[in-house]
Parts: C-alpha cells; sequence; structure tokens
C-alpha cells in the first residue's frame, strides 16, 4: 500500500477535521524534506464513507473548500505515496499512532433537554482498543466532555487489552483537541496554530507531543501542555462555551442598536482598537457548525454523567445555546414585519446554506433554522451556496450561480461568502426587492448600491436604515 516503510498513523473518522488531519500528518517532514508517516484514514464502510475514501485516494478533498494551500498538500501526500484511506479497520493492528476525531453528539430529550448518549462512541472505542497494538498511542481530538478519557476511554481500553492477554498498564492515551477551522484557513489552522495536550501519563503526553511537534510549526505557535487529560478536554469545552455566551451577549445589544437607531458594528470596531477587547464579538445570523451548537452542555453532562458531581449548574451556557439558536428567527421576524406581517406565498432568495464562510459544511447551520421556519409561515425559498450541490440536511438542490433578483420579493444574506463581495447590486436588483442582510456580509459601499437601485434595505445590528 505505501511506497516506503514508515511510521503509521491511522486516523479513524474522515470528517471535517480528520480529513485535514490526516494530510497535515502525511505533510510533515523531516530534515531532509522526507515524509515522515505513512498515513492512513479510516472510514465507516458506509456509501458515505466510501465515497470519501474513493477521493482521498484520488488527491481530492473529500470537501468543497477554497483553501489552495489544503489542496496542493493533498496532492502532494498523495503523489509521496505517504497519504490513503479505506474502510478496513484492520489497519488499526498496525498503527504506531491513532488519532480519533469521530463524533461525540448530544442527544435531546422530547422537551429539548440535552443529555449524553455514549453509546456509539464506546463501541468505537471499544473496536480500536480491540485491535490496536501494546505500544500504539490513542490520541482523541474529539471535543468530549471533562472525564472522558480517565473515566470512559481508559477503561475500555484496559477491558479489551485484558481481553486479549495485554498488561493494562500499557495503555496509552492522549487529549489534544482540535482547533481546525475550515475556510480560508483551513490547513494552516493546523499547522501554524496553538494546541493544547495532554497524557493520562508521562509517556502518553511525551508521544503526543512528538507527534504535535512534527506536524506543528511549534517555533512560532509553541505547545502547552496540561496537568490532566481532563483539563485539556475541559480547556476545550470552555473556550467553545466562551465564545458561544460572548456571541449571545452581542444579541441584546443589537436589539438595542435596531430599535436606538445606530450601527452596532461601527461601534463594535471602535471598540476593538483596545487591545484587551480586540476580539469582541458582534450580533449576527446565528450560531452553527458541530461545536458551539452543542459543546457548551458538555460541561453540565460531564460533571453529572462521567465525573458523578452533584449541584453544579451552567446557566450561562444553556441560556447561549437557546438563544444563539433564537437567532435566525429574530431575522425572520424583522423580515416578515417589512413585509406588511405575513410570509405567505412570499419568495426569499437565501444567500448562504453553510454554517460560516467560505466552506461547504452544513451542520447544524442557522439557516436551517430560519427556512424551516419561514416554510411553516408559508414562503418559498430558494437557495443559492458557491460551495455546497445539495443540501442533505434539508434534501434539497443549492444554485450555484446567483439567480435573477426578479423572481423574488425578498433577498436574505446569511453567511459571507467572497462571492457576495463582487455582486454588482445595481446591475443585478429589481427596486421591488427588500435585501436583508442577517450576518454583517455586505460593505458599506455595496449597501449605498442596494438604496440608489431603488430598494429597501435592512440589517442586523443596524438601525435607522431601510
Amino acid at each position: 500500500m505505501f511506497e516506503k516503510e514508515k511510521k503509521l498513523v491511522c486516523i479513524q473518522g474522515m470528517g471535517f477535521v480528520g480529513a485535514a488531519m490526516a494530510v497535515a500528518v502525511a505533510s510533515a517532514k523531516d530534515k531532509e524534506g522526507q515524509p515522515i508517516y505513512n498515513v492512513m484514514g479510516i472510514e465507516l464502510p458506509n456509501e458515505k464513507g466510501k465515497a470519501i475514501v474513493k477521493k482521498i485516494c484520488n488527491g481530492k478533498f473529500p470537501f468543497e473548500n477554497v483553501d489552495k494551500d489544503l489542496q496542493k498538500a493533498h496532492r502532494e501526500c498523495i503523489d509521496n505515496k505517504n497519504l490513503s484511506a479505506t474502510v478496513d479497520t484492520d489497519w488499526f493492528q498496525k498503527a504506531d499512532i491513532i488519532l480519533s476525531d469521530i463524533n461525540l453528539d448530544v442527544s435531546y430529550r422530547d422537551n429539548g433537554e440535552p443529555y449524553l448518549d455514549l453509546e456509539m462512541y464506546k463501541n468505537a472505542i471499544h473496536m480500536i482498543g480491540s485491535k490496536m497494538k501494546k505500544g500504539t498511542l490513542l490520541i482523541v481530538e474529539t471535543t468530549v466532555p471533562p472525564g472522558t478519557c480517565e473515566n470512559v476511554i481508559k477503561p475500555i481500553l484496559e477491558e479489551e487489552f485484558g481481553k486479549r492477554g495485554l498488561d493494562k498498564q500499557e495503555v496509552l492515551i492522549a487529549h489534544s483537541y482540535e482547533r481546525v477551522m475550515p475556510g480560508a484557513d483551513y490547513f494552516n489552522s493546523i499547522v501554524n496554530y496553538w494546541r493544547v495536550y495532554s497524557g493520562i501519563n508521562e509517556k502518553s503526553a511525551e508521544m503526543c507531543e512528538k507527534l504535535l511537534s512534527n506536524i506543528i510549526n511549534t517555533k512560532k505557535f509553541p505547545l502547552t501542555r496540561l496537568s490532566c487529560t481532563t483539563a485539556s478536554e475541559a480547556a476545550k469545552v470552555l473556550e467553545n462555551s466562551y465564545r458561544a455566551v460572548t456571541i449571545a451577549f452581542m444579541e441584546e445589544w443589537g436589539r438595542f442598536a435596531e430599535n436606538a437607531g445606530f450601527d452596532l458594528f461601527e461601534v463594535v470596531d471602535a471598540i476593538r482598537k483596545r487591545p484587551t477587547h480586540s476580539n469582541m464579538r458582534q450580533p449576527g445570523f446565528g450560531v452553527g457548525g458541530y461545536c458551539l451548537t452543542k459543546d457548551p452542555y458538555f460541561a453540565a453532562l460531564g460533571a453529572k454523567d462521567i465525573l458523578k458531581l452533584q449541584g453544579l449548574e451552567f446557566p450561562f451556557c444553556y441560556e447561549a445555546v437557546r438563544m444563539n439558536n433564537h437567532m435566525p428567527i429574530v431575522s425572520l421576524d424583522k423580515i416578515q414585519h417589512l413585509l406588511g406581517g405575513s410570509l405567505q406565498g412570499k419568495r426569499i432568495l437565501v444567500l448562504g446554506v453553510s454554517y460560516r464562510q467560505d466552506v461547504g459544511d452544513t451542520r447544524y447551520s442557522p439557516t436551517e433554522i430560519f427556512a424551516r421556519e419561514a416554510m411553516h409561515r408559508g414562503a418559498e425559498l430558494t437557495y443559492q451556496d458557491p460551495l455546497v450541490n445539495v443540501w442533505s440536511e434539508m434534501g434539497v438542490p443549492v444554485e450555484k450561480d446567483i439567480p435573477s433578483a426578479e423572481l423574488f420579493d425578498v433577498i436574505v444574506f446569511t453567511v459571507g461568502h467572497k462571492q457576495y463581495s463582487s455582486i454588482n447590486f445595481k446591475k443585478w436588483l429589481s427596486n421591488k426587492n427588500l435585501v436583508f442582510d442577517a450576518n454583517h456580509v455586505l460593505a458599506r459601499e455595496q449597501i449605498n448600491d442596494i438604496r440608489e437601485a431603488g430598494c429597501r434595505f435592512s440589517a442586523i445590528g443596524m438601525g435607522g436604515i431601510g
């Protein structure tokens, strides 16, 4: 399979994180410029998994993206014959290092209450434990509730080692959470970014550090080692919870700006000049993707179900998720008000269905919340996104090109794809259109062009316009 003998890294799960991580690990070079690792990505043996494997092996990254660095690195790894993919889990038997990048989802009861269902995740770890050899390190990159490595993963691996007569003391586990950001800097968000890690023992931590040091530019982006895996797990959960809470906080200020008649984005830009506030958030269309929509729940769920701690509550985290999930409905309510109180029969063009700009990932996209409620209220929707062909969650096709504006009553910008920055609004718009910017997508010059075209304009976080 591989042209030269090297240490083998197997990556469990070729999703948006695992596929990019596979390229990053396979791109690691020694001082002579030769690849350090052979990398085998391992996917589920279903239709989707087989399609991903086929793309990877053919030198095509399995997900639409605009990152030319990632695309180039992937092709080079294929040319170097040290990157491949398969659905055959027996490859775990040969691995020197295993990276686990599979999902650990939050489930919801009928009343909307989140809870942990670990059965599928545990099964995946059992499978690894039944195959991995002594001396192999398992690195968990998945975001998991604090306590998972020590209290869930370690006992499973010890059980599987015991079944095969292997010494349980030989189990090696590290946690190093991913910070992958699909988009224009997809590849660089791995190889040129800070990483946190820890191990269940000294040997695990040292092996993890060596791998990370080989794939990351640690001279500019030094590693941070924490004292235990629970601390590393908590770091990722706190990191994402902090972002979710601060985004939710800005929502109430968005409503204030809209009603008081000022531009909140102008205010935020002024405040960001202060170094201590340079990362201040802003209101928008909603929070999407796989992380911020569920990670704020993990502290509470981990405390209760894994660490067995009593009496701990996380009201800010829960309220942040609730507020962020409601953000798309705020935009829809404003559009309905501007249309005289009804969406029945109104034709809406939705520009952007992915969860963030310049990536084709539609998981937990806030546009889905918006679209389902808009249809429930009687609107007719057309979707356009330069990076999505079919919106699988909704089961609908997505236009690649931007349709004629004359076909629609409302045009809604939900995602800041680069394509939208070059629209000639004076030529494209019909003066009957209502244009709504739900996510600070449009520049001031574009807004002026919209108004000069005779269209009504409104936006989240901006008052005194329309």
